[in-house]
């Protein structure tokens, strides 16, 4: 009987050990999937100012019809390696402000147009891993008369 139990015991150590494996081991996995999310997005970061610049040069350059074929072709691959990163735009123009994805940095009376809705996109924001790594920089409207502090 006392064995019984003492068999009973261990088996029970046993599952309690073999738990808390499986959840440190599903920890740690996770901790790393974020650690590497969290290095692919600062990488992606640095990237995006770069790629910022490309379509600045593209649109100074894009005159001439030749210029512009091989700009779009490097611009694909570009669009190609944050597609394949995980890193997606986020819509702005004509949707409402979303402090959580936008950044206003300014404000157009417009009467036609509901009070927040994005007018114009100053940068391209982008997320990742649900995430946003760079917010969107934007011009919102508010309707004419009404408090622009507000």
């Amino acid at each position: 009987e006392e064995e019984k139990q003492k068999s009973q015991d261990l088996e029970n150590k046993l599952k309690h050990v073999m738990a808390d494996f499986q959840n440190l081991s599903k920890k740690t996995q996770s901790e790393i999937e974020t650690g590497v999310n969290n290095k692919i997005s600062q990488l992606m970061l640095e990237f995006l100012k770069i790629y910022d610049d490309f379509i600045r040069a593209k649109e100074v350059l894009s005159v001439n019809e030749e210029n512009s074929k091989g700009l779009d072709s490097i611009l694909k691959n570009m669009d190609s390696l944050l597609l394949a990163n995980n890193v997606l735009p986020i819509d702005a123009i004509g949707e409402i402000f979303d402090p959580n994805l936008h950044e206003a940095i300014s404000i157009i009376d417009d009467p036609k147009l509901d009070d927040n809705t994005i007018v114009k996109e100053i940068r391209k924001g982008y997320i990742s891993h649900n995430r946003v790594i760079r917010p969107s920089l934007v011009e919102i409207s508010k309707k004419q008369g009404e408090n622009k502090n507000d």
